[in-house]
């Protein structure tokens, strides 16, 4: 694996790939270990997971480092996304037997019927770079714990990150191969996919990636996961709190540098506020610091890629020629590395590129709305429905709205987020399944029912059929 340093363009040393009879070996072990580890009981496997929590905060400076020479988060960025991996650790060490409990279901007088979660064994985790650690935790961290055993195909930039989760579970104790990191290329993920040995996959990343992935799983008649794309509506309505929409706002399009599926991409904005509300956001955004990502100061680090990069600007100037106005930003920085500034757009055309694509960078396109009604109608216009936000000081009108609103999560007077304790996933083509919570630590488990009767019980259900 070749890798570069966002920040300034200059190579890193390169990670070796493994190999066909690598991959073989690898699965082989999967599936060896896996016999053994679906029996260990979940209680140990909590605390082998809480030990790994540990691991990244003992190691905080170390991987955030890493994260920043391979893809350009700011330090202190990827210090937030290591305490967030070790937080993820901490929820499913302390709930992930509850949420595993077996469960007593109501059956006929003469039988004890119940529900329960088994593991299926090794699954395929296919992960991006944008959150190298994060992304790769809140698959591990359930699914670990549900007793399968995890192989991890990620992003071809950060093969050091990879490499790296790997040796966490390690030096936190687990037995040898219940996490391992495929070192290949996205062109052998359908390979592994395909194997009888693997039982299920998850991928986050692109509607074109998750596509693939889905027909590969379907063809095979494996369970999939799909967290993909999404064109985040943020809604501000003519009763919003002004600053802090429009200071949450700037947050939300440019964490990460703009380059994450949750990220706020499209701002629709009631017409009685739209004046005031934008000229507050522009001052915001402006007010951003590009730069360094090892240095403090810096808000926004580079773009992950040079052809990242190029794709962005793309978009902003054919929206542009498609006869949106350019408030803020709009040109790559003439400096060493992949930097992007915050750029906004009105007059956007909702047929333009930034209206209808994702926009994976710090770009913002906002339209203007005169209603309720029309608020919603764009905020759905969108082949996506990953995440949304809608800002208001009426708290029943917010939350009547996010039930209007086609997405997998909606927040009200929050920037659009992940957290262990709630289900993180979309709808449309955004993908499929969830994420965190008991619901998606549900996701990679056999939910068998189970009925137990005596052997001459002899009561008539007359509800039961053979089909």
């Amino acid at each position: 694996m070749d890798r570069l340093n966002p920040a300034t363009g200059e190579s890193l040393d390169p990670v070796p790939d493994d190999s066909e009879e690598d991959v073989e070996a690898a699965l082989d072990r999967a599936t060896e270990r896996f016999a053994e580890w679906k029996d260990v009981p979940i209680r140990k496997r909590q605390q082998l997971l809480e030990n790994a929590g540990e691991v990244l905060r003992d190691n905080e400076d170390e991987y955030a480092e890493l994260m920043t020479k391979e893809m350009g988060k700011p330090l202190a960025s990827a210090r937030s996304e290591v305490q967030k991996c070790a937080w993820v650790c901490d929820y499913y060490a302390e709930n992930a037997a509850d949420h595993l409990q077996t469960e007593r279901r109501p059956g006929p007088s003469h039988a004890e019927t119940s529900v329960s979660y088994e593991p299926l064994g090794p699954i395929l985790a296919v992960m991006p770079w944008n959150f190298p650690f994060w992304q790769v935790f809140r698959f591990a961290a359930p699914h670990l714990t549900a007793g399968n055993v995890g192989l991890l195909k990620h992003a071809s930039n950060v093969p050091g990150c990879a490499e790296a989760i790997q040796e966490v579970f390690e030096e936190a104790g687990y037995p040898e191969d219940v996490f391992q990191s495929l070192i290949v290329h996205s062109d052998r993920a359908a390979q592994v996919i395909e194997d009888d040995r693997v039982k299920a996959v998850t991928l986050t990343g692109s509607a074109r990636a998750g596509r693939s992935v889905a027909k590969t799983a379907g063809e095979n008649l494996k369970k999939s996961v799909l967290e993909l794309g999404g064109s985040d509506p943020f809604v501000v309505l003519d009763d919003a709190d002004l600053d802090a929409a429009a200071e949450t706002g700037a947050t939300a399009r440019t964490i990460n540098a703009g380059q994450s599926c949750i990220a706020a991409k499209r701002f629709v904005v009631h017409t009685d506020v739209y004046d005031e509300w934008l000229e507050k956001f522009v001052a915001e955004m402006d007010d951003l610091t590009v730069g360094d990502p090892t240095d403090d100061d810096t808000d926004l680090g580079p773009q992950a890629r040079e052809d990242l990069m190029d794709d962005l600007h793309e978009q902003v100037q054919d929206t542009v020629e498609a006869g949106a106005t350019l408030e803020l930003g709009g040109e790559p920085l003439d400096r060493e590395g992949f930097y992007y500034p915050p750029t906004v757009l009105t007059d956007v055309p909702r047929d333009s590129a930034a209206a209808r694509e994702e926009v994976f960078g710090p770009a913002a396109a906002v339209f203007e709305v005169e209603s309720e009604e029309k608020a919603i109608e764009v905020a759905n216009d969108v082949h996506l429905g990953l995440g949304a936000s809608v800002w208001t000081q009426n708290l029943d009108r917010g939350e009547r709205i996010a039930h209007r609103i086609d997405a997998g999560m909606t927040f009200v007077n929050e920037l659009v987020k992940s957290d262990p304790r709630v289900p993180f996933g979309g709808v449309k083509d955004s993908g499929y399944g969830r994420e965190l919570a008991q619901h998606g630590i549900e996701e990679f488990v056999n939910k068998k029912t189970v009925w137990v009767q005596e052997a001459d019980a002899s009561e008539e259900d007359v509800h039961t059929t053979n089909e």
